[in-house]
């Protein structure tokens, strides 16, 4: 199987996974019954099976719930695009629009503090700041 389309089954099962979690699983759900085509109804059974599987996990063990979610729906989506190597575009508009999108990191500020020390309710911090910690 063309190595690109593993990855973007391997990324697929993993957003769908988090997505199952989330408010955007109503609209979400749907789309990926569709892509099943004529097997779109028991997918979508299956798909509300994982879900409830999901919502139904202590927030302890959503994170390895999560993990059993991918492992299960990554060889399905895989076999779907290995036979129908068009429904790509349709996952990857799925991913576009409902994925979270990584962070930029040139906001983002890391201290590593080497000494605390709070004094009559007044935290006094003492650490480095390097230019590779605000992103330059």
């Amino acid at each position: 199987m063309d190595p690109e389309l593993t990855d973007i089954a391997t990324r697929g099962a993993t957003a769908l996974a988090g997505l199952m979690v989330t408010s955007a699983w109503d609209r979400v759900k749907p789309r990926v019954a569709a892509m099943f085509g004529r097997r779109a109804e028991s997918i979508s059974e299956e798909l509300d099976e994982t879900q409830a599987e999901l919502a139904a996990t202590p927030d302890g063990g959503r994170e390895s719930a999560i993990q059993s979610a991918q492992g299960e729906w990554q060889p399905k989506l895989r076999r779907l695009l290995a036979n129908d190597p068009a429904m790509a575009a349709e996952l990857q508009a799925i991913l576009d629009e409902f994925a979270p999108k990584p962070t930029e990191r040139s906001n983002l500020l890391h201290n590593d503090l080497k000494d605390v020390t709070v004094s009559g309710g007044i935290v006094i911090q003492a650490g480095t700041i390097t230019a590779r910690d605000i992103g330059s």
